[in-house]
């Protein structure tokens, strides 16, 4: 409460009384002083008549009529008894919401008026709060609505029962239908009869208070055509919470599905590509091998010819190896391998590696240091598999290392994981690149001068194997000339201790293929010939045809206990040439071995169901085909 009573004496006195009762005062010497307090803020004013008379600058009416719509500020003048004054009439006049209270008054009658005109301001304040309440609740609104009106999404509301209620710009650009077509219609006018279900299932969730994130979808659009959206679906709740219908977000994701759709379809031709590389590399590698396997079991070599020999046979294996990680790599990343897991001592498979990339190491003259923790470290994992793993590791430090080079490897426990080590003094790898080591054909530019050769795809397959095995592994490296480290983990399992007898080993002799009859098939005429050679010379009796009705015609005269059948023959492919053999009830157990580049799961099906026995991969191991036809009943 604002006071400019008559004196500062009455000033005191009332502000005495009032305050007694509750009410908080402001004394003010003169008019001025009031209308400065009125703008930091006042609940209401008490003043005497005469100073009504005083506001000769019209200081007080000014204010008052500034006030804000909401605002009407209760003036309570005090006036002298007897007739009304010009003064009381000038207040009711021109200051609003006046209560005039005689002199002198009781207590009572001015605390009472003193508490009205308080409560009358404070619903004022009420007022106030509502209508900027309301005003912001209408901005927001606005801007909502406008966010709606210019969204690029379909933006929709809609009933329980599936009517739609609202329908934006967005919507109308998506589906095709202006609001006025749509509003008050079945949502499934968006829907294709396929998904029927699919709607009905959306509005139960929606019954039961769920929220739809992303759910992808099919609808339809007014022309007929069928998009693919993303859709997050709300329940909307009135002011008691009850749901009383949905809003639903459609993002057109039509471009995504076509751009994943091509990104499969170039990984698709990315698979077929390596696949038939993988079949042309092969077919010249198989004559190469067949024709140092011939000139080891022929010829009287000196030094420098088994010096020659034992490089061609590495440089072959090599690149066998090449083309055996280019398809291993597409097969693991597309989860096209299947693990064969078993129990396995981390040390076990760790000597295995060791044996598997010996001769590169010590071909180079580094020195290799290999320690064991004394506990076994049992893990669950494909033997082949993590053998490669750890013979990439150990060759791709002999690679990048220069001659006379130190290799350490190493196994180890860490907490429930089986760790091991493999450590170079190698090339080392730049920061720049440490991140990038296990990404696909990733070579640095100085490792490539100084490796004996490679895709960069050995560190690909180490991380998607280990990761196929629950496990990881991480490079690390000081930079460039400093050396690196990378350290497999593999998830350990529980030890079983088993006793396993001593055997004692010997070497058995290769076998000899006499009086096995061998008809060999292969449109490449290097390949077909340098294979009749090699298996004569294995003891074999061969017969050497280029195609497959030549095969055909060969097998009633010839009478061969196995056919080495290639696939990629022109005109009859050697898919048509077995089941043709097949057919003949003279020849339904001749031994079929396909003999292709094509290795790849589908390839062996797909022999399999040809009529083929077995399928080997070009080039063949001569000792395991020798094995093979060893094994086989002559006719």
């Amino acid at each position: 409460m604002l006071i400019l009573a008559p004196t500062g004496r009455d000033g005191t006195l009332t502000g005495s009384v009032l305050e007694r009762a509750g009410v908080g005062c402001v004394f003010c010497p003169g008019l001025q002083d009031l209308c400065e307090e009125l703008g930091h803020g006042g609940a209401a004013v008490l003043l005497a008549e005469e100073a009504v008379a005083q506001d000769e600058s019209g200081c007080l009416t000014d204010w008052l009529a500034k006030q804000p719509s909401w605002s009407d500020l209760p003036v309570l003048v005090l006036a002298r008894p007897g007739a009304d004054s010009a003064a009381v009439a000038l207040a009711m006049d021109v200051l609003g919401n006046v209560t005039v209270l005689e002199r002198p008054m009781r207590v009572a009658a001015l605390v009472s008026a003193v508490r009205t005109s308080l409560r009358s301001r404070q619903r004022q304040y009420q007022t106030r709060d509502y209508l900027e309440e309301r005003e912001r609740s209408v901005q927001a609104q606005a801007l909502l609505a406008a966010i709606v009106a210019t969204s690029d999404d379909a933006i929709v509301s809609k009933t329980m029962e599936g009517t739609i209620l609202t329908w934006n710009e967005g919507a109308e650009r998506l589906f095709g239908y202006s609001a006025d077509e749509v509003i008050g219609r079945p949502v499934t006018l968006v829907v294709p009869p396929d998904r029927y279900d699919e709607e009905m299932s959306i509005l139960a969730r929606l019954r039961l208070g769920e929220r739809l994130d992303h759910f992808e979808t099919v609808r339809l659009t007014k022309d007929g055509r069928r998009i693919d959206v993303s859709l997050t679906v709300s329940p909307l709740r009135d002011a008691s919470g009850q749901i009383y219908g949905a809003s639903k977000v459609a993002r057109d994701i039509t471009q995504r599905k076509q751009a994943e759709a091509a990104l499969r379809d170039v990984d698709r031709r990315k698979d077929e590509f390596l696949a038939i590389l993988a079949h042309e590399l092969r077919n010249p590698l198989a004559p190469i091998r067949n024709s140092l396997h011939i000139l080891r079991l022929t010829s009287q070599q000196d030094a420098v010819g088994q010096h020659v020999g034992d490089m061609m046979e590495r440089q072959v294996n090599h690149m066998v190896r090449l083309v055996d990680d280019l398809l291993e790599v597409s097969r693991i990343t597309s989860g096209k391998i299947e693990l064969r897991r078993e129990r396995l001592d981390l040390a076990g498979i760790v000597r295995s590696s060791v044996e598997t990339s010996r001769p590169l190491i010590e071909a180079v003259g580094h020195q290799l240091s290999v320690t064991f923790t004394p506990e076994p470290l049992m893990v669950e994992g494909d033997p082949v598999r993590l053998a490669q793993v750890f013979a990439n590791l150990l060759n791709n430090a002999a690679k990048y290392t220069d001659p006379g080079g130190h290799i350490w490897i190493s196994t180890g426990r860490d907490g429930n994981w089986g760790a091991v080590s493999v450590r170079d003094t190698g090339a080392g790898i730049s920061s720049e690149m440490l991140p990038r080591v296990f990404e696909l054909f990733a070579q640095g530019e100085h490792l490539s001068e100084r490796s004996q050769g490679g895709l960069g795809i050995g560190l690909t397959l180490v991380k998607s194997l280990l990761e196929m095995h629950g496990g990881s592994v991480e490079g690390f490296s000081e930079g460039l000339g400093r050396g690196s480290e990378f350290v497999v983990r593999l998830p350990l399992a529980a030890v079983h201790v088993v006793d396993v007898p001593r055997t004692c080993t010997r070497e058995v002799p290769a076998p000899n293929l006499q009086a096995r009859r061998v008809l060999v098939v292969d449109d490449n005429h290097d390949a077909a010939e340098s294979m009749g050679m090699l298996l004569q010379i294995l003891g074999a009796e061969v017969r050497v045809v280029y195609s497959g009705p030549e095969a055909l015609e060969s097998l009633s005269g010839y009478q061969p206990s196995a056919v080495l059948l290639d696939i990629g023959m022109p005109g009859m492919d050697g898919h048509e040439v077995a089941r043709r053999i097949r057919q003949h009830p003279d020849f339904h157990d001749v031994t079929l071995i396909a003999l292709s580049g094509w290795g790849q799961e589908e390839d062996r099906r797909r022999s399999k169901q040809a009529g083929f026995d077995y399928h080997l991969i070009k080039p063949a191991d001569v000792n395991a085909l020798q094995n093979l036809l060893a094994t086989i009943e002559t006719r």
